[in-house]
């Protein structure tokens, strides 16, 4: 079976991840290898589902 993961992500950090993954994915064509892995994570991250949720912090 299969599992997943979720990510909480702020907005600046899903920022962040786009832009890493796609100058890692731009070094990668420039050095001719292959951008397979990084388009699919690429997509994956783009195409994700945002919902909102609060934190709570309680001290204990």
């Amino acid at each position: 079976m299969k599992q997943k993961y979720y990510l909480a992500l702020s907005n600046q950090e899903h920022r962040l991840i786009i832009e890493s993954l796609n100058q890692l994915r731009n070094k990668l064509i420039a050095g001719g290898k292959y951008t397979d892995a990084a388009d699919d994570v690429l997509l994956k991250i783009i195409g994700a589902k945002q919902k909102k949720f609060k934190v709570i912090y309680r001290e204990a």
